[in-house]
């Protein structure tokens, strides 16, 4: 479904140059469920701009939906829904009325704009709200609304930019099942982005992780988070017993990348549930008090520390102007 190769956009303006996206390479297969993550700034919406010829590229190329992007963008807009961050339905206008214009942008007769609208607005749980204004819709079913325009014409691939974005968790938990039955049910091919690493994880067959323009890992959430080495520890003790504590720590088995914060002691070791009852009875033979104690399996976050050195969620908390993708669409 798509297939790109060393794709690139660099903006240039008020004599500054921004590599967006730095000669990328996607694979994705018809049926795919594919996440596509990384912090603000990384690459992401750029790339899925170009990859939904709204963007063009600097260098590379592309098939998409089986047609070449440069040659053809028409024929790949025929054959892609796309749904933008920001949805696209006009307040004052009806639900049916933004189901059945889209269709009919798309080239369906009037009659079968209406009968796939009510297609659609069955399966995302819509059906009676043809004659609400879009303005009156909860977060939650704005979102299906803007999927549902996104698959009007029956598109056998559909990107999705930041889906959950600003819903709450129920409205989020609900949006991924529907999510999930596009692709289990319609055999719709999905192409996500994200930087929610929960929803990443759970919808994602496979994921594609950004960084700086460029792509630094991809496969199964699990396999990822396989080249983490262990489970996580954090043991909180008296700030004054910290550096003994860490050199009790350090003799457990397999113990590796220890750090201490304050009187916070972070370490991996390859089983924590082993290892956290031999540290509790060896700290308790010296005195010191743990005062919290964490054991995690690894996570995605993890791989993203691993591959780049920092937090996922540092990365987006810190994500400040001027990032990439920010410069990138003041100049476009």
């Amino acid at each position: 479904m798509i297939k790109a190769r060393g794709l690139a956009r660099r903006f240039t303006a008020r004599g500054r140059t921004v590599d967006a996206v730095k000669g990328v390479d996607i694979d994705v297969e018809a049926g795919e469920l594919v996440g596509f993550l990384g912090p603000n700034g990384a690459g992401k919406t750029t790339t899925l701009r170009m990859l939904t010829t709204l963007l063009k590229p600097t260098a590379g190329e592309a098939m998409v939906g089986g047609v070449d992007l440069l040659k053809d963008p028409l024929g790949v807009r025929k054959r892609i829904g796309y749904v933008a961050q920001g949805g696209g339905t006009a307040p004052e206008s009806k639900v049916g009325e933004e189901i059945e214009l889209q269709g009919r942008l798309y080239g369906l007769s009037k009659a079968d704009a209406r009968a796939r609208g009510a297609e659609l607005t069955g399966q995302l749980d819509l059906s009676g709200l043809d004659q609400r204004f879009t303005k009156t819709l909860s977060g939650g079913q704005r979102r299906r609304l803007d999927i549902a325009l996104g698959l009007i014409h029956s598109p056998g691939l559909i990107f999705l930019d930041e889906p959950t974005t600003g819903l709450d968790p129920q409205s989020r938990a609900n949006l991924w099942e529907h999510i999930r039955r596009l692709r289990a049910e319609q055999g719709v091919t999905v192409f996500l982005t994200t930087h929610y690493l929960d929803e990443a994880d759970s919808l994602s067959d496979r994921l594609i992780v950004i960084d700086n323009g460029e792509i630094v890992a991809e496969g199964s959430p699990d396999a990822l988070k396989e080249r983490v080495s262990g489970d996580g520890v954090v043991v909180g003790v008296p700030r004054e017993s910290v550096s003994r504590a860490a050199e009790i720590a350090g003799r457990l088995p397999g113990a590796h990348e220890m750090s201490i914060v304050d009187d916070t002691i972070r370490f991996r070791v390859p089983r924590g549930d082993i290892a956290m009852p031999e540290l509790l009875r060896a700290l308790d033979a010296e005195s010191i008090a743990m005062r919290s104690m964490e054991v995690h399996r690894p996570t995605l976050d993890d791989v993203f520390f691993v591959l780049t050195g920092r937090s996922l969620r540092d990365a987006e908390e810190g994500a400040q102007a001027p990032a990439q993708e920010k410069e990138a669409a003041d100049v476009a």
